[in-house]
């Protein structure tokens, strides 16, 4: 399994700040790696609403079912998965009088034949956490 964490603290108050994210259709504006994200059902955005996201890595579309499992005032938990890898992206919040830190913890456990790669995309996560943590603050800073 791969795990990566990263963290940054935006000037925006912790209740807005997971809001937004629990809406992972936003992922289009704050994942570097994420070209689309829709919602897959309708109604409030709980434990157990899904999305479609397809994301671009390393080159290639891939198309990752994520649901919400975890929804809590400071920590929200999305599970994805499809045939070659399964996450979980995991957030946590602190508010900071009126910013918010936010700690972000990404797992990859690849399947089949990808399993072999794992090893060898590491560094082209780290390289994708980054950017999505640049990303997600400038978005979040934004007006």
């Amino acid at each position: 399994m791969t795990v990566l964490e990263r963290s940054t603290t935006v000037n925006k108050k912790l209740a807005e700040v997971v809001d937004y994210l629990a809406d992972f259709s936003h992922a289009e504006q704050w994942d570097s790696g994420t070209k689309s994200c829709t919602r897959i059902g309708g109604g409030p955005v709980e434990v157990g609403a899904r999305w479609r996201n397809v994301s671009e890595f390393r080159g290639k579309e891939t198309e990752i079912e994520y649901t919400l499992v975890r929804r809590e005032p400071q920590r929200l938990t999305f599970e994805g998965r499809n045939k070659t890898v399964s996450t979980v992206d995991d957030m946590s919040f602190e508010s900071e009088g009126n910013s918010t830190r936010i700690h972000y913890q990404a797992s990859f456990e690849f399947h089949g034949l990808a399993k072999l790669g794992a090893p060898f995309v590491k560094s082209s996560l780290n390289a994708l956490a980054d950017d999505t943590m640049a990303q997600l603050a400038q978005v979040l800073d934004g007006p």
